[in-house]
């Protein structure tokens, strides 16, 4: 079932819940949390969470999205969805995406993208910060900071935020940039969080399906994401038998929140400078 969210600060926002569980309740168990911008950013990024999750009695996967779908690449059957039918459509398929896969929770926080990359967007952070007083996750997965979208890093910005002023109440023991529009395999090895998505493929196929208005829309992210995962997996070691059938790869973003004067850039520029580095140190042996 799904209801709208006093504590929320826009009228169209909802949360889906189990069914049988009260709001507290699908909150407060929660210990993995993904929160992404756009609808089916959850199931690309943050699979490894919703799969440890999915048949455990004590792990708990719940899911905020923060903008509302309207402004989404729609052709074919989608073609001439005007932008509050979109909406309706994404936000659907989100709910839908949480049944299927056993959320404790799924929040729509109903922003509007150019909402949201406004640098004053106080409201998204006061509706992030409210949520996270009523979680205490072990497990934090948020956009990463080299994403190219920037609807993505903006998201991100309001969450690294909401986490800083959250952390008086609690810092989960692990916050992680997962790649969605650009990759991370460009990271050092020691520095990439290996987020093993190999477990459940029906899942997986079941989750992806969900989004319609994107994949019939013109947009294979269902065949992207899972090809993407495979690459991972076998370009990691360049000797070595595969580890992982499947793999996204995480950036560890906790720094941000337990320094809360360590700008993004300066961690993501640094591993980009780690990256110049190897190369160059690579390059010159053989040159």
């Amino acid at each position: 079932m799904f209801l709208v969210m006093a504590i929320l600060k826009q009228p169209g926002s909802d949360i889906w819940i189990r069914d049988g569980f009260s709001i507290d309740d699908a909150l407060s168990r929660t210990t993995h949390l993904g929160i992404g911008a756009h609808q089916d950013d959850l199931e690309f990024m943050a699979y490894e969470g919703i799969a440890a999750c999915y048949e455990s009695e004590d792990l708990w996967f719940s899911g905020i999205t923060v903008t509302d779908g309207r402004s989404s690449s729609r052709k074919g059957a989608y073609a001439d969805y005007t932008d509050n039918e979109m909406r309706v459509a994404r936000m659907a398929e989100q709910r839908k995406a949480a049944e299927i896969g056993r959320y404790s929770a799924q929040i729509q926080l109903d922003y509007m993208s150019k909402e949201v990359k406004v640098d004053a967007c106080e409201a998204v952070v006061e509706d992030l910060v409210a949520l996270l007083r009523k979680m205490k996750p072990n497990t934090v997965y948020l956009h990463q900071p080299a994403d190219k979208h920037d609807a993505h890093v903006a998201v991100l910005g309001r969450c690294i935020e909401a986490l800083r002023r959250a952390a008086d109440f609690h810092i989960p023991d692990r916050i992680i940039g997962c790649e969605v529009w650009r990759s991370l395999d460009w990271l050092a090895d020691s520095d990439k969080i290996a987020m093993d998505c190999g477990a459940y493929p029906e899942l997986t196929e079941s989750l992806n399906a969900v989004f319609d208005s994107q994949i019939t829309g013109g947009k294979r992210y269902d065949l992207a994401v899972l090809g993407r995962r495979r690459a991972n997996a076998t370009f990691f070691d360049t000797h070595g038998s595969d580890i992982y059938t499947s793999v996204t790869w995480g950036i560890d973003l906790k720094p941000l929140v337990e320094d809360t004067s360590l700008p993004m850039e300066a961690l993501i520029l640094e591993k980009m400078v780690e990256l110049s580095r190897d190369v160059a140190n690579r390059v010159s042996k053989f040159s």
